[in-house]
Parts: structure tokens; C-alpha cells; sequence
């Protein structure tokens, strides 16, 4: 089960990293949620899958009866799966709005938009 997870860690990357480097905004938006979750899931796998009971001592013990599973790895995910929702919605209006201020989808063309002589930045402070 490791190796498959492995591997489906790989294959999230790879489109990941292949949608990142593509010039389409929204491919870009794509591939950085498949990209963290390909991270969600290595560190899940990392964590170690099995199939134990959750991590709740019954009352009146000071440590559970049998094996249970590790809750670190769970409660990570669940937060990177709240903050990457949020940086998705946040890069999605980011997009839609330059879209309709350049009336362009590809970066090349957002490039373009920019004008000609454009205020430098300061060179010493």
C-alpha cells in the first residue's frame, strides 16, 4: 500500500510541477492545488497508514488499551487543507480580476500589457 501511495505521491507532483510551468493562469491555479495535495498526501503517508482505532483514552485509563493512530499527521492535513482552500479562493479572484483588467489569460500577453516605460524601482535606499 506504500509503494502505491508512493507512486500516486509522484504522479501528483509531477502534473503538479507540468501545470505550474504552463502559461495559462488558471492551468497555474490547477496545478498548485494538485500540487499540495500531492504534499497533503505524502505527509499522510508519511505518518504512516494503518488501520487502528482514533486516538481517544477511554476514561479512568492514563494510556489507550491497544495501538491507535497517530494523530499529528491528521490534524496537519487538515490544517494545510484549510489554507490551501483559502490561498486557492484568494489566487482565483487574484486571476479573475486580472483577466478582466488585462483582458488576458496568458502570461505572455499579461506581460505585453504592461506599459512601455514603466517607473523603475529605486537602485540604492
Amino acid at each position: 500500500m506504500d509503494y502505491i501511495m508512493a507512486m500516486l505521491v509522484g504522479l501528483f507532483a509531477t502534473v503538479g510541477i507540468y501545470l505550474l510551468l504552463s502559461r495559462s493562469v488558471i492551468r497555474m491555479l490547477i496545478g498548485m492545488t494538485i500540487l499540495g495535495n500531492g504534499v497533503n498526501l505524502l505527509i499522510f503517508t508519511a505518518g504512516r497508514l494503518m488501520r487502528e482505532v482514533a486516538p481517544i483514552v477511554p476514561p479512568g485509563l492514563e494510556t489507550p488499551e491497544g495501538p491507535i493512530a497517530n494523530p499529528l499527521p491528521q490534524a496537519l492535513i487538515l490544517t494545510a487543507i484549510v489554507i490551501g482552500f483559502s490561498m486557492f479562493s484568494f489566487l482565483l479572484v487574484l486571476a479573475f480580476r486580472a483577466y478582466r483588467s488585462l483582458d488576458a489569460d496568458d502570461t505572455d500577453t499579461m506581460r505585453l500589457a504592461e506599459p512601455k516605460r514603466s517607473p523603475q524601482p529605486p537602485l540604492s535606499y
